[in-house]
């Protein structure tokens, strides 16, 4: 009996020491995703920190309803604010419907082989460099199209780019309906074009609002594209045509954080640096919000 024991205890304890780093294993990889976890929530955490502290005193009334004056350096930034919502607002109506049209061809019509080809493509536009995206648009926008240095240039060019965040998502959103609501719509004799109006777009609807807030967030966030097709640094309020430029919280930062020297120039910076973000964590916010509520209801 003693030798038998001996020997099943033997014959055991490589399960044991298999279990053993299985469980050390297991250990360290939370240990390793709880702390990257962690970082990425306190480098998050830092940067609001820093911009509230530096920037919360100048979001007055006055700072925001108030026009820049002295190259930005004094004044407020409602031009600011009113460039980058009309460059994101456009280039969201613009993308909106070429994202929408893309995804529901993609889904509905094309062969599992081509879908793959196709979001290729759009994974392949979504790499490209915004430095790119800013010279084309000045080339073809700006030069061979005639609009010049205006926001149409800037919304055409921002709509490019936010393409394929609005494709993807509103991709995700259709491949995530149940089959049977295709089947029961076919067995009810719709043509495609009619489940997709009737069945698909309605089902879609939460894809499409986040997509296009996502789209938003990115809109919102850009510089390089839009300093070469849309904005100057000062001189303009409201674009009161197609053809005229526009100012952007972004190239203010810029301005400022490389030409100014003066205390209240420097502060500037830091309030138009937090309605930046505010902005961006709105329409991120948002697209949470919209996601989260979705997959509640189902």
């Amino acid at each position: 009996m003693v030798g038998r024991a001996a020997r099943l205890e033997g014959e055991a304890s490589p399960h044991m020491i298999t279990r053993r780093r299985r469980k050390l294993v297991g250990v360290l990889l939370r240990t390793l995703v709880g702390s990257m976890t962690v970082i990425s929530v306190m480098a998050l955490v830092c940067i609001v920190v820093v911009m509230v502290t530096k920037g919360g005193a100048m979001l007055t009334w006055e700072f925001l309803s108030q026009p820049s004056r002295a190259f930005g350096a004094e004044g407020g930034i409602r031009s600011q604010i009113a460039g980058t919502l009309i460059l994101a607002m456009g280039a969201g109506l613009l993308s909106l419907p070429i994202a929408l049209g893309t995804a529901l061809y993609q889904s509905e019509y094309l062969t599992p082989q081509l879908k793959s080809v196709a979001m290729r493509f759009v994974y392949a536009l979504n790499g490209v460099p915004t430095i790119l995206f800013g010279l084309f648009g000045y080339l073809v926008f700006g030069l061979y199209l005639g609009f010049g240095i205006s926001w149409v240039s800037g919304a055409l060019i921002l709509a490019m780019m936010i393409l394929p965040t609005l494709v993807v998502s509103i991709r995700e959103a259709i491949d995530a309906i149940p089959h049977q609501y295709r089947e029961a719509g076919l067995a009810l004799g719709m043509s495609t074009a009619q489940l997709i109006r009737a069945v698909i777009v309605p089902q879609s609807v939460h894809g499409i609002i986040t997509g296009l807030l996502l789209g938003l967030v990115r809109a919102t966030g850009e510089t390089a594209a839009i300093v070469f097709t849309a904005t100057t640094f000062s001189g303009v309020d409201f674009p009161r045509s197609l053809d005229e430029p526009v100012t952007t919280l972004q190239t203010h930062i810029l301005l400022l954080s490389q030409e100014a020297v003066h205390p209240s120039a420097t502060d500037a910076v830091w309030g138009a640096a937090l309605m930046l973000m505010i902005l961006v964590l709105c329409f991120s916010m948002g697209a949470l919000m919209v996601r989260s509520r979705f997959r509640v209801e189902v």
